[in-house]
């Protein structure tokens, strides 16, 4: 299995390539050219290109020959980081690869999702403000994804609620919609995030699924395993 981590050098891809390595696969790893030193304990074990990830010519390289593809979805600055990232990588990674992109609570496929007050309030107060000062689009991130979820291929969208550091608790549990009981702890260990979506790679059930994530071990995902087992 070969795959290609797309924003490899950030804090959640740094543990996209760990997993893919503890899984045996052949990993190829996509940073800007000032972040390669990032990756500095992995380079005998990867293969490192380093460039812009909405650089199309950077990306088609990247994959190619890829039976995955893991791809963190930053909506950097004002100028279509996301989205140029996503379309590139879904129109130059081979047919039948299993491409599963990262962002956040959010993001809505059908519009069923329910979100709290605080998370409305701050995509509400920080999407324009982070506009105004050209630092993040998130307006970029949503029309990432709503290009991935009109295509054909082989997609994932992990939508991941606030995340913290620590050791990992196992792979998260997830649910179609925001606001459903199991979702309520909103925090997942950002180790567990990649851990879910390298998993993605070989689970065919979330094939064009946008699973909203939660930690295994928190408050209610276990009181839904409690529900379960009654």
């Amino acid at each position: 299995m070969k795959v290609c981590v797309v924003g490899a050098s950030g804090k959640l891809g740094q543990y996209l390539v760990q997993h893919a390595l503890d899984r045996g696969y052949e990993v190829v790893g996509v940073c800007r050219e000032l972040s390669v030193e990032k990756l500095d304990r992995f380079k005998s074990r990867i293969t490192i290109i380093p460039g812009a990830t909405d650089d199309r010519a950077v990306i088609k390289h990247a994959v190619e020959g890829c039976d995955g593809v893991l791809t963190v979805l930053v909506p950097r600055g004002v100028h279509g980081y996301s989205t140029g990232t996503a379309q590139a990588v879904l129109d130059y990674a081979r047919p039948g690869a299993r491409l599963v992109f990262s962002c956040g609570w959010h993001i809505s496929r059908d519009g069923q999702d329910v979100y709290s007050r605080k998370l409305k309030a701050i995509v509400n107060v920080f999407g324009p403000l982070a506009r105004l000062t050209r630092f993040a689009d998130l307006d970029d991130q949503v029309e990432a994804c709503r290009r991935i979820f009109a295509s054909s291929t082989r997609w994932t969208v992990v939508r991941g609620s606030d995340l913290e550091e620590g050791e990992s608790q196992g792979l998260p549990v997830w649910s179609r919609h925001v606001g459903d009981p199991i979702l309520a702890s909103n925090i997942t260990r950002r180790v567990d995030f990649a851990l879910f979506m390298v998993a993605a790679i070989e689970n065919d059930d979330l094939v064009q699924e946008a699973p909203a994530i939660v930690g295994c071990q928190t408050p209610s995902a276990l009181a839904h395993q409690r529900l379960l087992a009654a």
